[in-house]
Order: structure tokens, then C-alpha cells, then sequence
């Protein structure tokens, strides 16, 4: 659905007005798409990437259909990640003010009482699943009464194991709710779960148009162990670098690297789970306010990162999954700007990166790169040489001889 405006969605005045004086003034795809039919009522699946203004989609109607009357929480929104959770309620908090509604995070890391007292206060409550539990076991908080109810980055929370929590939580919000989720993919264990948490519910799946895709410039470096570092050092001194991503596997690695950089004369903040909660937003401060512009983080860390001018993504560490490889370099290239995604592999990585990335159409990339043109087919499944194959089975029956004599013995 093409809309000139959001009054065209059926959007109230004074919420396009505080929309319009936030220089946002038409909606993004999905936001036509979605916002229609919650106004009226619908449960909703939405597959939207990463940085496609999914947050508004739910988050105009979300205000519109309460009143500042309801009761408290009439709404709750369940993120995988407390960065994510804070993000939301930063991009919601001016809608529902104009609104006369109130609106709060509770997310693990921060004191338990005061969320417990803020929690109790909201209409819109946005919330972890761990954290949201140890509410309700304390019978801070009821879900009784909401009656709107939205899950983002569905896949994401289940790709962290939060999938008997969420059930829980679900179980106990009201069965005439209306429930908007949101996630990357509508396959596999997210179908099942949009399945068993809505009724009927109207189905959007947005993909960006080829030419948002061809404003990310892919880049595939193939390295050692031993040169990674030289190499991100070579990367983060280019001239034209703005904000910058880098993307490691583990906590640690994230820290560790943070001091390696620092040696080498560039600054760099790392953030992930380990650090507390001031810690995460002073380092996300920093970087958003270009007062360093190289922040280290793990997939889980960056996945409620939304800030604008990232110009480089970095993959130090491989990403497991092709998924994961779309979810880190959808960091740049938000709303239509140009940004690159660089990628370190390391020789023995190189097959099965290859074949991951193959399925996203991105051959030329990698032969550009360096990688050899059979990298991108799967490889073949290979049997040893039929005389290694009896040599290797004489070997294991003489190891097994042994081992019964010694027992013997």
C-alpha cells in the first residue's frame, strides 16, 4: 500500500503532527502496510528486515488504540535484548505523550524495585522476557489486563532460548488480545509460534527494494590468524571511515580486542553482556555522539543498536549464520544512505562462508576478494582412497588389539 502521509492510514492529527515535527513525514513501507490494519483490529505478522521503520509500525497504532483511561499495562511489547527494549520506548515516548499515555522499559541489569514502580505506572510497557517473569513472580505487575500485544524480533528471542518464558507470559495476557508480531523470517519455529499466539491475522513481508540492497558495498577479506588485528587497524584508518561496527563472537573477544586497538593508537568501547547497564549506555552515548567512533560488539548487544551514520560494518569474527550476516551489515545503509560491509575470513573458513553467503547473490563479491570461483559450490562430501581406507581399518584393529591385551595383561 502506497501513502503519501500517515493521515492517509488513517493516523490522527496530533500524532502526525508529532511525527512531522520529528522530519517524518511519510511512512516507510512497512508502515503502510502494517498500520491499517492494526487501527483496525487485526492480529498481524510482519517480516520487515532490520532498520525498515518496523518500530513505528507498531508503535503509531499501538498509541492510537488507547486511551489514557485504560488500565495499566493495556499494552506490552517484548524485545529480545534490554538496548532493543530502551531503543523502542526512546522512538515511542513523544508519540505517547500526545497521547496522554505513559510508557516504560524493564529490562535485567538495572534495580528490580524502581522497574517494578515505573512498570506499574505504564499503559505501554516494553520488556525483556526474563525480567518481565521476575515481575510477575513478585506480583509487581498483571497481564491481565493487556490487551494489546507485540513481539519484536520474534526470531531473535527465540534464537536465545526464551521461548518457554515467552509462552508464559503470553498464556497470561487476555485470550481477546490483539497480537502484532514482528521478526526477519515467518519460517520454521517463528511460523509455529505466530501461529499459536494469533488468530486470522493479516500477513506483510517486506524486503528492501534492490536498490536500498545495492547501497551497501559487500566486502570479503580473506586473512590469517595472526593478521586480523593488523588488518582491522588497516580498515579503521581509512580516511572517509564515519561510525564504525565491528562485530566479534564473544564477550571476551569484544574486550580483548578493545585493548589490542588501543595499542596499535586507535580508541575503540567495547559492549556486551557482561557489562552493566550504565556502562552499555555510556558506551552507545559515545559512539552515537561520534565522541569515538569505533564501538566492539556482540551480535546479542548491537541487536537493539539503531543509530544513524554508521557508514562501516566490520566482521571480525565470521557470523555464524547467513542470517546473522544480514542482521550485522543491515547496521548501515540506513534509509537509503550508502554504507560498506567488510567481512574477515579466514583461510579454513572460506568454503563455508562462501556457500553462506552464495545464497544472498554475492559470487562477484567474493571472487573479488579473492576467494577461489569453487569456494561458492558446496563442497563434496569426500571418502579417503580405499587403500588408506584399509590401512586406516588395520590401524583402528591393531589399536583395538592393543588396547585388549593391555587389558589382558
Amino acid at each position: 500500500m502506497k501513502s503519501d502521509s500517515f493521515a492517509d492510514l488513517g493516523v490522527s492529527e496530533v500524532v502526525s503532527r508529532e511525527l512531522a515535527q520529528r522530519g517524518i513525514n511519510s511512512p516507510f513501507a512497512v508502515q503502510g502496510m502494517v498500520i491499517p490494519d492494526v487501527l483496525a483490529g487485526h492480529d498481524v505478522l510482519a517480516q520487515s528486515p532490520t532498520g525498515s521503520g518496523k518500530t513505528l509500525a507498531f508503535g503509531v497504532p499501538l498509541v492510537e488504540r488507547l486511551k489514557d483511561s485504560d488500565p495499566r499495562p493495556s499494552a506490552l511489547v517484548l524485545a529480545p535484548t534490554r538496548e532493543l527494549a530502551l531503543q523502542i520506548v526512546e522512538d515511542l515516548r513523544a508519540l505517547a505523550h500526545v497521547r496522554a499515555l505513559s510508557i516504560a522499559a524493564v529490562y535485567g541489569g538495572a534495580g528490580i524495585v524502581k522497574q517494578a514502580r515505573i512498570a506499574s505506572r505504564a499503559h505501554i510497557l516494553v520488556a525483556t522476557p526474563g525480567r518481565l517473569l521476575d515481575l510477575i513472580d513478585r506480583r509487581d505487575v498483571s497481564l491481565k489486563q493487556v490487551r494489546l500485544l507485540v513481539l519484536d524480533e520474534a526470531d531473535r528471542m527465540l534464537d536465545m532460548g526464551f521461548r518457554p518464558v515467552v509462552d508464559k507470559i503470553v498464556k497470561m495476557t487476555s485470550r481477546e488480545r490483539q497480537t502484532l508480531l514482528f521478526s526477519a523470517t515467518l519460517q520454521g519455529e517463528v511460523g509455529r509460534v505466530a501461529a499459536a499466539y494469533t488468530t486470522n491475522p493479516r500477513r506483510h513481508e517486506h524486503a528492501h527494494s534492490a536498490e536500498r540492497k545495492g547501497a551497501v558495498e559487500h566486502r570479503f577479506v580473506s586473512v590469517s590468524h595472526a593478521g586480523k588485528v593488523d588488518r582491522l587497524v588497516a580498515e579503521l584508518s581509512q580516511a572517509e571511515r564515519g561510525l564504525t561496527l565491528v562485530f566479534v563472537r564473544t564477550k571476551r573477544g569484544a574486550d580483548r580486542l578493545v585493548k589490542r586497538l588501543a595499542a596499535s593508537s586507535v580508541h575503540a568501547v567495547a559492549m556486551h553482556g557482561d557489562k552493566s547497564q550504565a556502562q552499555r549506555e555510556k558506551a552507545l552515548a559515545r559512539f552515537e555522539a561520534g565522541h569515538v567512533n569505533t564501538l566492539v560488539a556482540t551480535d546479542v548487544a548491537a541487536r537493539g543498536i539503531d543509530v544513524a551514520g554508521i557508514t562501516h560494518v566490520i566482521n571480525y569474527d565470521m557470523p555464524a549464520t547467513r542470517d546473522d550476516y544480514v542482521h550485522r551489515v543491515g547496521r548501515t545503509a540506513r534509509a537509503g544512505a550508502d554504507g560498506i560491509g567488510v567481512t574477515f575470513v579466514l583461510h579454513e573458513q572460506a568454503r563455508e562462508f562462501a556457500g553462506m553467503v552464495g545464497e544472498l547473490g554475492l559470487h562477484r563479491e567474493l571472487e573479488l576478494g579473492g576467494f577461489p570461483s569453487d569456494a561458492t559450490r558446496p563442497p563434496q562430501a569426500t571418502r579417503p582412497p580405499q587403500a588408506a581406507r584399509r590401512t586406516q581399518g588395520r590401524s583402528s584393529r591393531n589399536r583395538n588389539s592393543r588396547r585388549s591385551r593391555a587389558r589382558v595383561g
